[in-house]
């Protein structure tokens, strides 16, 4: 997988291959330059879904934010 097809990937679809990744692993069998090119992949999609995750809490703080600000409540 490219950088770039990762990075298109939605959250759920990111997660859902992430998993994937960790089951391969955990399952063993594979050489070692094998197990290296699944953790890479690995790594990328958790990157993935962190930049997901961070854009929804940044969402979410701007939501309560904007809320507080009507509500006159800033604390």
């Amino acid at each position: 997988m490219s950088e770039t097809a990762s990075e298109e990937l939605g959250y759920e679809q990111a997660r859902d291959r992430l998993v994937e990744v960790v089951r391969e692993l955990e399952a063993g069998g594979l050489s070692l330059e094998q197990s290296l090119a699944l953790w890479e992949k690995g790594e990328k999609l958790a990157k993935v879904c962190e930049r997901h995750l961070e854009g929804a809490r940044e969402r979410i703080e701007a939501a309560l934010a904007s809320v507080e600000d009507e509500t006159g409540d800033g604390q």
